[in-house]
């Protein structure tokens, strides 16, 4: 099969397109044909050599995927070849073909479309978690989103408004501003602002926000000034890198909360993977979220894709097409 390889870790020039063998069909496994495949920023850390990697070069990248089964094992008895199916956290996504447990395989209904499931799972569910679990969205509540124009971001903004919030966006340039306007933000604050203070005075008698959602992380002390008496930081990234250490007397004399949020610790069965995609799968039906800003590449082409998440230029997802 064909895949986007890498032998040595650095930046974007280092990935190729290579002929390597297919992966073997183990027990309690399926075999998918990718049709499309999600690019994270999780990626770009591994392909640098920031997050460790288990085994020997070449390694393959890629955790997010969809496709159609090829193959399956003979301990398997709920999955068929032919099948649609997603999968949001299994390794060597950036293949043509990939060995799915199925305790992580998600069936994708014939009127969702491969992109729409490779590009919405890990980011939606991320979304799902954090305005259902992490902090229960209400109707009337002021909600902050940092990184407003992302893919989590955008999916955030959409989630929270179908629950009845007002949404205020952060974004770094004219361009994403216009992108977390597009999908449904009140009001977007720019990062070279004042933004805590902007925040506090568009909420006007609540004096800050009901919750702030920080994938930033560098700006969480920021997040806590603009979130009201009693209000929420959920920290959730540190795409800004880490965040500062935070002293329990400022939680105490203000009520304020923080809080942290992983996915992993979200969607720890298979039956809560497919909740989670079901609701977001009707959510797209009804036109609550939208997919607009797809883009893709052909996988061959991977080394730009890459360039593309890492000049923070993008807005919404990027995908790779075997």
């Amino acid at each position: 099969m064909k895949a986007l390889i890498f032998e040595q870790f650095g930046g974007p020039e280092v990935l190729r397109y290579a002929e390597i063998p297919d992966p073997g069909l183990a027990l309690g496994h399926i075999i998918v044909r990718t049709k499309a495949i999600g690019l994270n920023f999780a990626d770009v850390y591994r392909r640098r050599g920031n997050y460790h990697l288990a085994g020997k070069p070449p390694f393959i990248l890629g955790y997010e995927g969809a496709g159609i089964v090829e193959q399956v094992s003979p301990d398997v008895t709920h999955i068929q070849v032919g099948d649609r199916i997603a999968f949001c956290d299994v390794p060597f996504a950036n293949s043509e073909l990939v060995a799915v447990p199925v305790d992580r395989a998600i069936p994708v209904p014939s009127d969702i479309t491969f992109e729409q499931a490779a590009g919405l799972l890990l980011q939606g569910m991320t979304a799902h978690y954090l305005v259902n679990d992490s902090y229960a969205v209400q109707a009337g509540d002021d909600v902050v989103v940092h990184a407003a124009a992302g893919g989590v971001g955008q999916l955030l903004i959409q989630l929270a408004k179908s629950k009845g919030a007002r949404v205020i966006g952060l974004t770094s340039s004219e361009a994403k501003q216009m992108a977390a306007l597009q999908a449904g933000a009140d009001v977007v604050f720019g990062y070279d602002t004042e933004w805590a203070q902007e925040v506090i005075r568009f909420t006007e008698e609540k004096q800050g926000a009901n919750v702030v959602y920080d994938s930033v992380g560098s700006t969480l002390m920021e997040s806590f000034a603009a979130v009201r008496t009693k209000g929420t930081v959920v920290f959730y990234g540190m795409a800004g890198g880490d965040p500062p250490h935070v002293d329990p007397r400022m939680l105490m004399d203000s009520s304020k909360t923080l809080t942290g949020g992983d996915l992993w610790n979200h969607v720890t069965t298979l039956a809560n993977r497919i909740e989670r995609a079901e609701a977001l799968f009707q959510a797209l039906r009804e036109g609550i979220i939208q997919m607009g800003g797809l883009t893709s590449f052909p996988l061959k082409d991977g080394a730009e894709a890459h360039r593309l998440i890492e000049s923070r230029q993008s807005t919404g997802k990027i995908l790779l097409i075997p």
